[in-house]
């Protein structure tokens, strides 16, 4: 009887077509292009075959395998996410919102031909970077810059290219102190084996003197790595070494101080100063406190920044035009000195704590006057810069708590709705970062209240 129940329900299993011809169906493909919509209607047949196949009964109609091949596709889709947080740099979420002008830049770039590696003047090839570069020696002092796709990216290129200056078995000197793993498991003594360079550790993970580094120089010595640790801090009976210390030693200082502030922020190092102490590179991330896209940043000495961009690998790392229009946009930003308030990470970071409340309070009131039947009210929180940067520093902020229901629930509805409002479950209620919210983001959140309790 359970065989002939089984067959009975994969014989109720609706085809692909008849899916399709539904209304459900067609709107599904108007919404994902008609050949999308049908590979996620097929998929969904199969795995509701699989199931019945393995004694479950799932209810089947055209309608629901719809509703199953919409999910499926927009969990698929990078699309907009509400980030109530209070993560500022939410690696998960895309780090860094670009500026309405960095913005405004990308459109054009995406939509127009445009002058990316085209002398207008001379009407023949130039180069991709003739207009970002001088952006940023003017905004750090340097002579010369880079641009690729990613920090990592830039520290592997800079040390591949300044090791293969030379014969000998090339090394690259390291605190132990600085040998971190970022996101995704990415290590970076895996980025030294890449370049080519052997790596040579001194010191220990809490103390690193600078007798460490004189003793371990030798003549395969080519460079000294200093890796500000953005994720972590060692606290206790610590010693290290700066990069103003170790200039003077007399090899070339690659200083990868990560975040890209080129402003004060908390105690995160700023670019101009690693500049100033003497580093011969120093790289940076373009998404982080910079504020713009994702991009990895060099700037230094011209003779190190052109084996960089005559290296082999300066091609298969090189930044898009999408990528260089917002990054020229940002920087221009802060050429023009209205950085903070143009820039929306800025703004965030640096929001007086009493806008945060505000903007608490006002969503914490159309909330109230849904009558969801929530306990709603508005607390005190902190919010985090993220991304890497500044792993012990608190901002103050308020956030918006949601109770008198189960949380854990009502988070995982509210990430399933149009958009996806992301909070925080704490002490058994949700919480609604104030200070992550964007214009236009309290009405999706009164939205995904009122989809998860209706």
């Amino acid at each position: 009887m359970l065989e002939t129940g089984k067959s009975e329900r994969l014989r109720s299993l609706p085809a692909v077509d008849a899916v399709m011809r539904d209304q459900a169906g067609a709107a599904l493909a108007d919404r994902h292009g008609r050949a999308a919509a049908t590979s996620a209607v097929r998929g969904v047949l199969e795995d509701l075959r699989a199931r019945i196949s393995a004694g479950e009964e799932p209810a089947v109609t055209e309608s629901g395998v719809v509703a199953l091949a919409s999910k499926l596709l927009s969990g698929r889709s990078l699309r907009r996410v509400v980030n109530a947080t209070g993560v500022v740099l939410h690696t998960n979420l895309g780090r860094s919102v670009l500026s309405e002008a960095a913005v405004a830049a990308v459109v054009e770039a995406a939509t127009r031909y445009s002058n990316l590696e085209y002398d207008v003047a001379l009407g023949k090839r130039g180069s991709r970077y003739d207009r970002a570069v001088p952006l940023l020696t003017e905004l750090t002092g340097t002579e010369d810059a880079l641009v690729v796709n990613n920090c990592a990216g830039a520290t592997l290129l800079a040390l591949a290219a300044v090791v293969g200056e030379g014969g000998g078995e090339p090394e690259v000197i390291v605190s132990r102190g600085q040998l971190i793993e970022i996101g995704g498991g990415f290590r970076i003594p895996e980025v030294l084996a890449l370049s080519g360079a052997r790596l040579r550790e001194v010191g220990t993970t809490n103390r690193t003197r600078l007798s460490d580094y004189e003793e371990a120089i030798n003549e395969n010595t080519r460079a000294i790595l200093w890796v500000h640790p953005s994720n972590f801090e060692i606290q206790g009976f610590t010693e290290s070494v700066g990069v103003a210390e170790l200039a003077p030693l007399g090899l070339p200082v690659i200083a990868d101080v990560g975040s890209g502030a080129l402003i004060p922020f908390g105690d995160e190092p700023l670019v101009g100063d690693a500049v100033k102490d003497g580093a011969a590179l120093t790289i940076f991330s373009g998404d982080k406190l910079l504020g713009g896209p994702q991009a990895g940043i060099v700037v230094g000495d011209s003779s190190l920044v052109s084996a960089m961009r005559r290296h082999p690998l300066a091609r298969a790392l090189r930044a898009d035009k999408l990528c260089l229009a917002a990054l020229e946009a940002t920087l221009t930003s802060y050429l023009e000195d209205t950085a903070t308030q143009e820039l929306p990470t800025l703004r965030m970071l640096r929001a007086p704590e009493y806008e945060a409340r505000g903007v608490a309070e006002g969503l914490a009131l159309a909330l109230s006057r849904e009558d969801f039947g929530l306990e709603v009210d508005v607390a005190p929180s902190v919010a985090r810069s993220g991304g890497g940067t500044l792993p012990l520093y608190e901002i103050p902020s308020f956030a918006v708590r949601l109770g008198g229901v189960e949380a854990k629930t009502l988070a995982e509805k509210m990430r399933a709705s149009d958009p996806p409002v992301v909070g925080r479950v704490h002490e058994g209620r949700v919480w609604l970062d104030a200070r992550t919210l964007l214009p236009g983001d309290e009405e999706a959140v009164v939205a995904a209240v009122r989809g998860a309790l209706g």
